[in-house]
């Protein structure tokens, strides 16, 4: 009886290994022995197992101090319960950006677990390369799919073959981070070994897109490093030498097997611009930045400006702390913080060359490049966010900015509901690993320590990224805290209204100093000149201890504190 109990509860571990692509037997389940034996349905298996990866959220940045959702004057949409309602357990997963992937990523592991426990004696027709190739396959998706539960959850248990109807739950336990960071390095470590082949190297070939390759592999690790060693899942049982040498080989390995960052700019789009709406499904003949996805959005109408017709919303509205967080284009910060909590009293730094009156002159290129302002053209046309104005500042209509801001980044001014050029989304790009190893290096050697496997410092690491945004260095000399905050801030103008932010504010743990307060900037036109207010939304919910992690869903830890006897839930939830 134990046993049938374990099968329907457990699916986030016993599903059985269907897929619309094999055939089933009358009771549902797959022949494992048939399936391996084939080689159409033993490619059809490991192609199964990309099924639980997930998708990427335009409007992600509305779930971190990014931006403030239009529509979360809409009683309740899902931006209505982050900002104003105490989320539980229970109901986290349907106002949550990205909803409670804990049973679909354990579902994928699974699969990759199936995979790895039959393909070793598989009778199918292959050869040994290709066996092994798709093998590691497989294991860079276990890979990447506990390194999205531990972004998620923090230590998670480790699941390393299938279990079939049989296991004893009562032992299972959560691993603390480290150690599923450890496996993870185990997995990556053991596909790159792989020789390169057709089916498993640092390139994409025709039909090959949406693939694991030893790119994402060495991404992944430099990831998992760096979380082990974060402020929030440091726990000292990972080492931080390792950690370091982990994060620069993986950016020397991708910068030797010829990825760089985008340099490549237009008479419209800055390089910066220009990236994110460029299609990377191109086999790297001109993208060489992205790692992995590409996901096309729809900018004009789900972050869009009211004077283009068929928008349904202004959508994610870049609050005035993002704004701040872009330097001036001499390298300066021009809002040190705040001097109240509201934030409506912002620190100048007078050496900036920051005008209040005057302050969308002189920033950061790619504060052009993501964010429409007060009198910034899409195309020919004026987008005029004063009161009043055509796309006018409203605390009632959702297509109009709730904030004095809307979003550009990602998208195209040729976009229209005739036609969409909007950008693409990536889940992993070149600059992600430059950021990790900065991360990483800074921490473990210091900021401008020459890392040894690389040939670069943190602050080199970061200046190649100012560098394609057309900033210049940051200055030498900076003390271990200065540096880590011009790292953070550079992170978040860099990764400006994705979904970095949401986890990075966590990650730091430092979710309730950032989270919990917005603003937006209130513009009134007097005369010829501009006027301008900082005003406060009101306190996000959202921003306590708890917010961390994910709870885990009460149907999935009902399950297992009943087998094991322990608590899984994750603090405060």
């Amino acid at each position: 009886m134990k046993k049938y109990i374990v099968l329907l509860l457990l699916a986030v571990f016993a599903l059985p290994a269907c897929n619309d692509m094999l055939d089933l037997r009358d009771n549902g389940t797959t022949d494992m022995g048939q399936v391996f034996a084939d080689r159409n349905m033993t490619r059809g298996y490991i192609n199964s197992c990309y099924n639980y990866i997930g998708g990427l959220d335009l409007r992600a940045g509305s779930f971190s101090d990014d931006a403030q959702d239009a529509q979360a004057i809409t009683s309740g949409t899902k931006y209505d319960y982050w900002y104003n309602q105490a989320l539980n357990a229970s109901n986290f997963a349907s106002y949550n950006f990205d909803g409670d992937p804990w049973t679909t990523l354990f579902q994928g592991i699974r699969k990759c677990n199936v995979f790895l426990d039959n393909i070793g004696e598989a009778t199918a027709k292959m050869t040994e390369q290709e066996r092994a190739a798709w093998s590691a396959q497989a294991k860079t998706l276990r890979a990447f799919y506990y390194m999205q539960l531990v972004k998620r959850y923090g230590g998670v248990p480790l699941a390393l073959t299938d279990y079939g109807t049989s296991h004893d739950y009562s032992g299972d336990s959560r691993a603390t981070v480290s150690e599923v960071v450890t496996q993870i390095l185990k997995d990556c470590d053991e596909a790159i070994a792989v020789g390169d082949c057709e089916d498993f190297s640092y390139v994409y070939r025709d039909g090959q897109w949406g693939m694991m390759t030893k790119a994402v592999a060495q991404a992944i690790r430099a990831e998992a490093v760096m979380y082990a060693i974060s402020p929030l899942h440091d726990n000292g049982t990972f080492d931080k030498q390792q950690a370091l040498n982990v994060a620069a080989d993986a950016l020397s390995k991708l910068l030797a097997n010829g990825y760089s960052l985008w340099d490549k700019s237009s008479d419209t789009y800055s390089a910066y611009a220009l990236y994110f709406l460029t299609n990377p499904n191109d086999l790297r003949a001109v993208d060489k930045e992205t790692i992995y996805g590409g996901t096309q959005v729809a900018v004009w109408a789900n972050c869009g400006v009211p004077v283009l017709a068929g928008t349904t919303t202004a959508g994610s509205c870049p609050t005035q702390e993002l704004v701040d967080a872009y330097e001036m284009a001499n390298g300066q910060p021009a809002i040190t913080g705040y001097s109240d909590a509201a934030h409506l009293k912002p620190i100048i730094n007078a050496a900036s060359g920051y005008d209040e009156t005057k302050p969308y002159e002189g920033r950061d290129p790619r504060f052009y490049a993501s964010i429409f302002y007060n009198m910034s053209k899409r195309g020919g046309t004026y987008i005029n966010t004063y009161v009043g104005g055509t796309c006018g500042i409203s605390s009632t209509n959702i297509r109009y900015t709730s904030t004095g801001y809307y979003m550009r980044k990602l998208g195209s001014d040729a976009s229209n509901r005739n036609t969409n050029q909007d950008g693409y989304l990536r889940m992993i790009r070149l600059t992600d690993v430059y950021m990790n190893f900065a991360e990483v290096a800074a921490k473990v050697a210091g900021p401008y320590q020459n890392v040894a496997g690389v040939n670069m410092s943190a602050a080199d690491a970061l200046n190649a990224i100012r560098a394609r945004a057309g900033m210049p260095d940051l200055p030498s000399g900076l003390s271990a805290d200065e540096f880590e905050a011009r790292y953070r801030n550079e992170r978040r103008v860099e990764f400006a209204l994705e979904q970095d932010r949401y986890f990075s504010l966590r990650r730091w743990n430092v979710l309730g100093e950032y989270a919990k307060q917005v603003t937006g900037m209130r513009i009134t036109q007097n005369g010829s000149a501009f006027e301008y207010q900082r005003f406060a939304f009101d306190a996000r919910q959202t921003a306590e201890t708890k917010y961390l992690l994910y709870p885990i869903n009460t149907t999935e830890l009902n399950k297992m504190s009943k087998l094991t006897g322990n608590n899984w839930q994750n603090p405060g939830w």
